[in-house]
């Protein structure tokens, strides 16, 4: 299988081109104020911790950063974004446990005050999914509040289209892009038919576009009833990766916290099979957190687009190097996740992009 170093292509793709000046100069300084709390001296923290309580795993990972995460929350409210792609597949959402290991986290810290879950599920109605996943008793035991995003105010940000290259516009959540939310990712550590791992960043982003009361994409859908999410994905490799990239501007994780006690792999984020791993991360630099997932996961990470792009912006550590991995040792719990079967087709966004439309200049 033929690969390009992410530099190479960083040189040669219309997409690369951009990457590093797409947002004004007022974003990347909005961005590194909100991820400074994630760096000391250029090296970010993440935690690692294994276990056989999916609770007590999410508590210790977040424990170690304790001081450092409560800073960070200062006076915002909480929202914790599960990963409820599906209502129905549990190995692809965000588990129960874990929610109440995060919650028990922030009770310990004092934040829990005000918290709010909240989530715009892929396949239907999100408070169906918040009850077949048993969310509902975390209503009365920790005064959390549900929300279902899709009922929330919006905001239009744009994404590309691969077949025209044009901006279109996309009905996000308003939720995600308020500065007074702190952003918990609670995602799931699973591999992915479009970008070959799906952690924390694409966690958050692809639940922001939001869909019309009565969608679904079973035979009950309501007649006219549109979900935006398909807009992210760009109509192709290329696009989904570019607009996974130019959105963590507006949107991303202010804390990751990756669910790895049994990942998927193969045709994930909803048709893989489970992976027997008992690994729980956490980490105020999401990019840090989504780098060492994929390393944890046996993936190369030169072949994942959007992560290339982000760590190539600025938006957080993607050197392994420079990451201070607390507790677990990565190399002592690697193991190689299958990956989709469409693996070729994903690695096309390394290709230099050609336009449909050739432009003709001007002499």
């Amino acid at each position: 299988m033929n690969t390009l170093h992410r530099r190479d292509f960083i040189r040669t793709s219309l997409f690369g081109g951009i990457a590093a000046a797409a947002l004004p100069a007022s974003a990347m300084e909005a961005l590194s104020a909100q991820t400074k709390v994630a760096y000391q001296g250029g090296t970010s923290k993440v935690s690692l911790v294994t276990g056989s309580s999916r609770a007590d795993m999410a508590f210790k990972a977040l424990q170690p950063l304790s001081k450092e995460i409560a800073q960070a929350i200062g006076n915002k409210r909480v929202l914790i974004k599960p990963n409820l792609v599906s209502s129905s597949i549990q190995l692809s959402a965000s588990h129960v446990e874990s929610m109440e290991g995060i919650l028990e986290f922030l009770k310990s810290i004092n934040k829990l005050e005000n918290t709010i879950i909240a989530e715009s599920a892929a396949d239907g109605p999100t408070m169906l999914a918040f009850e077949n996943y048993k969310y509902l008793p975390l209503i009365d035991k920790y005064k959390v509040k549900l929300v279902d995003l899709d009922e929330q105010p919006t905001k239009i940000l744009y994404a590309i289209d691969e077949r025209d290259f044009r901006p279109h516009p996309i009905r996000m959540s308003a939720l995600l892009q308020d500065p007074n939310n702190f952003i918990l990712s609670a995602a799931r550590m699973k591999t992915h038919d479009r970008v070959l791992c799906t952690l924390s960043l694409k966690n958050v982003i692809v639940a922001a576009p939001i869909k019309d009361p009565g969608f679904s994409f079973g035979r009950n859908r309501k007649p006219g009833a549109q979900s935006d999410k398909a807009f992210v994905h760009g109509n192709g490799f290329k696009g989904i990766n570019y607009n996974l990239f130019s959105l963590a501007y507006d949107i991303h994780p202010n804390l990751a916290f990756i669910d790895g006690f049994d990942g998927m792999e193969g045709n994930g984020p909803t048709n893989g099979t489970p992976v027997d791993h008992r690994v729980c991360l956490a980490g105020l630099d999401w990019l840090a957190t989504d780098r060492v997932g994929v390393e944890l996961m046996g993936v190369d990470y030169a072949n994942i687009g959007y992560l290339n792009f982000c760590a190539d912006a600025g938006m957080g550590q993607g050197d392994l190097s420079k990451i201070e991995v607390i507790g677990e040792k990565i190399a002592d719990h690697i193991k190689v996740y299958k990956l989709a079967k469409n693996i070729d087709q994903q690695l096309s966004w390394k290709e230099p992009f050609q336009p449909a439309v050739q432009s003709t200049r001007v002499q």
